[in-house]
């Protein structure tokens, strides 16, 4: 019998496997498990939005403490500064504070009873991500500066005397090499700067030179969502200590929420936007003294609800999801405490209210009919999804989904790659197999249509039970019942760029916007960008995702470089899509201006013609024809 020696049976776990990291190189090497995904700031969600939000809520705490009633942000194309006007940071602490974990004055629950973060790891994530960090605190007429790279200390300042006004101020850049290709979307700094006055009343946040401030809380921030046309009823905005909520209904289907916990945009929900969900359907039952179907009463809903509690439990560090089943210590549950809070002041409201309660009514019973209509359709829909085979036929499911059995996962990896899920929608069976064979198989999907998808402007909820792609696509995301149950983070329209793969776009948009827009106002839908060209000579390949970047990499490459122009996604190799689908993929978020109106927007471009179109098209237009016969001209002539 063989005999096998000890050191063999171990392996190579030894003593020197075994090491210990510091927090700046644990925060470097799991910036998920602190920021959730990365990104490149096309997504609300990404990192570089989460490290300005760490330093702000700092100043936020300050404000809500009652020290300073101003901040001032500035967002330049790489760098961050933010500036309160609080009490400042000891200055014996300034270094400590932003490099020394667990280390804080969020500890003292005296000093900050209901802050956002009490972990002490917010600045210390945004210090060792940064390539360069400054701190400076300014107390009674003294400052401290310290300056950091990727977390370390290069420059610690010695105190000084100034006659600037008390409060801290930090700058940062983003690390590169973390946050690959990064950009700022203003509209996604917008709202958050927008966020923190709603929640804060008051408060005046001037964000690089425009001052922004909301006299009125969540009913400025539900006017600013919705479209005053659209409200069945003048929004109704109730207030007591810990609680605010603003509700309104409108005509598009779904239901649409802004929950908020201590000031955080809890954009995964919780327990608090359940126990308002559910607390907001025994109230309207109880005052109607009618037993309406719950989906009836919250259908077409567009409702925010923020709440104070103390020391609050997030289901990851990222703060998406609220875990707290109580608000304080010893004291109610969640779901008593906002079930007693609408029994008591919207049941107040509606009587005193008359005509608000009967528009409210009505929309209730109309969903109720509508909901009654579809019921026998979308039984046999759901039998037709069944026998079509969904997981085999149309949808190639991500390992995220498949293996969603996993347990005993850390709950910061899981909302990690939670956040990264992406499903790709493309058309015809080249494109959905390059991206098959190229694309991630533990967090990305595709879903294969079959032709051009129906122009459904204009049709009711009917249409997407009886089309049978369009049934299958809501099943593949599952949000027939809205988006609690969205399976992937980010949904990526993938067509070709050429006429029909725009058109297939804009009927894709049409779909999404008629019947899910919450889907597309909460940021998850996205176009995917993909090259035009590809110019190469033997030592060198650019892919060139515009004429600009076709004309520059001729020029770098010299000489007679071959150009490809791509005109559709199945004529890109696997291994080459591979290379634009990965960590550094190129997505244009769809983006609602606060004054679109929906219906009016799907008119314009998805009804019947007008002349006021046909000039717009007109305008626009580009002959694609032109710039191949450009490409292959300057080939003939060498350039």
């Amino acid at each position: 019998m063989a005999t096998t020696d000890k050191k063999d049976q171990l392996g190579s776990y030894t003593e020197d496997s075994i090491r210990s990291l510091d927090w700046r190189e644990h925060i470097r090497l799991r910036p998920g498990m602190y920021i959730g995904k990365l990104g490149d700031g096309s997504s609300m969600d990404d990192g570089i939005y989460i490290l300005l939000k760490e330093v702000a809520d700092n100043c936020i705490d300050e404000h809500t403490m009652g020290f300073g009633k101003q901040i001032d942000i500035k967002v330049t194309e790489h760098s961050v500064t933010v500036r309160d006007y609080g009490r400042g940071i000891p200055l014996g602490k300034v270094v400590d504070v932003v490099s020394k974990i667990n280390t804080g004055a969020k500890y003292d629950s005296k000093a900050f009873q209901k802050s956002v973060g009490l972990n002490g790891v917010g600045t210390k994530a945004v210090n060792a991500l940064s390539t360069y960090f400054k701190v400076e605190s300014t107390r009674e007429g003294r400052t401290k500066t310290a300056e950091f790279e990727r977390g370390v200390l290069t420059k610690e300042h010695k105190e000084r005397a100034t006659n600037e006004p008390n409060g801290t101020l930090v700058t940062f850049i983003p690390d590169e090499t973390v946050f690959r290709n990064f950009r700022f979307i203003p509209e996604f700094l917008e709202n958050q700067i927008w966020n923190y006055c709603f929640l804060n009343a008051g408060l005046t946040v001037n964000f690089n030179g425009t001052k922004y401030v909301s006299k009125n809380g969540l009913l400025d921030l539900l006017q600013r969502k919705t479209n005053e046309d659209e409200l069945r009823y003048p929004i109704i905005h109730l207030k007591a200590e810990d609680i605010e909520v603003a509700i309104t209904h409108e005509n598009q289907y779904g239901e649409e929420y802004y929950s908020f916990v201590n000031g955080q945009h809890t954009t995964q929900g919780g327990t608090h936007l359940a126990a308002f969900r559910e607390a907001f359907v025994k109230t309207i039952r109880d005052f109607y003294k009618k037993d309406y179907d719950a989906t009836d009463i919250r259908a077409s809903i567009c409702a925010a609800v923020s709440v104070r509690v103390q020391e609050p439990v997030f289901e990851s560090q990222t703060k998406t999801k609220l875990g707290s089943l109580t608000v304080y210590e010893n004291g109610p549950s969640m779901k008593a405490f906002v079930l007693d809070f609408l029994s008591k002041h919207l049941d107040d409201f509606l009587h005193k209210n008359p005509t608000t309660a009967e528009a409210l009514k009505k929309r209730i019973e109309q969903s109720e009919r509508e909901r009654k209509e579809l019921a026998g359709i979308k039984k046999l829909a759901n039998e037709r999804a069944k026998k079509a085979n969904l997981h085999n036929r149309k949808l190639r499911d991500c390992r995220f989904h498949l293996n969603e059995e996993v347990s005993g996962k850390d709950k910061n990896d899981l909302e990690t790659k939670r956040l990264n899920t992406t499903i790709f929608i493309t058309e015809g069976d080249s494109a959905s197999g390059s991206i098959t064979k190229s694309r991630n198989v533990e967090t990305q999907a595709v879903f294969s249509l079959r032709g051009k998808p129906l122009n459904c402007f204009g049709l009711t909820k009917k249409i997407v039970y009886e089309n049978e792609e369009f049934n299958l696509l809501q099943h593949a995301l599952n949000i027939e019942e809205g988006l609690e149950g969205l399976r992937y983070n980010r949904i990526v329209i993938a067509t070709d760029a050429d006429v029909d793969g725009m058109h297939i776009r804009l009927l894709l948009l049409t779909f999404f916007l008629q019947f899910f827009p919450d889907l597309v106002k909460n940021g998850h839908l996205y176009i995917l960008e993909t090259p035009l060209f590809r110019v190469r000579n033997k030592q060198q390949t650019f892919y060139c995702y515009s004429d600009e970047e076709r004309q520059k990499a001729i020029k770098k490459l010299g000489g007679k470089p071959e150009i490809t122009r791509f005109k559709g996604l199945g004529e890109i190799s696997p291994q080459e899509f591979g290379a634009f689908i990965n960590e550094d993929m190129r997505v244009e978020p769809v983006i609602l201006s606060t004054d679109t109106h929906i219906q009016k927007l799907l008119e314009y471009y998805m009804g019947k013609n007008t002349q006021t179109r046909q000039e717009f098209i007109i305008s626009n237009l580009r002959y694609e024809k032109d710039l191949v016969d450009e490409v292959e001209g300057e080939q003939k002539a060498g350039n």
